[in-house]
């Protein structure tokens, strides 16, 4: 059976950030961002315990799911939410949720 025939396109969306923000440093990066006026920039490493190619994973799977944007510039970070797909994000879980 092909999920994609039975799930409509704003369950795929919503599953698809809900992945995304599944980890507990992912969720950690998205509060910092939303935090900041601009994008940010420095070494995140500084303030998590893990190794780089460990952050650089959770960076890439929030790219992928198109909640960030940016890139990593060594030895720090400029990443910023990306906003749209952001209040796309919150539209759909709140649809989702007050049902």
């Amino acid at each position: 059976m092909n999920l994609k025939k039975v799930t409509s396109l704003k369950q795929q969306k919503v599953a698809r950030y809900a992945k995304a923000m599944e980890h507990p440093v992912r969720m950690y990066v998205l509060d910092l961002f939303s935090n900041q006026a601009f994008c940010y920039n420095g070494n995140i490493m500084d303030d998590l315990p893990i190794a780089k190619a460990t952050l650089s994973q959770h960076f890439q799977e929030l790219k992928e799911a198109g909640l960030i944007q940016g890139e990593i510039e060594s030895p720090g970070i400029r990443y910023c939410r990306k906003q749209e797909n952001w209040k796309e994000a919150q539209q759909l879980y709140k649809e989702f949720l007050i049902r």
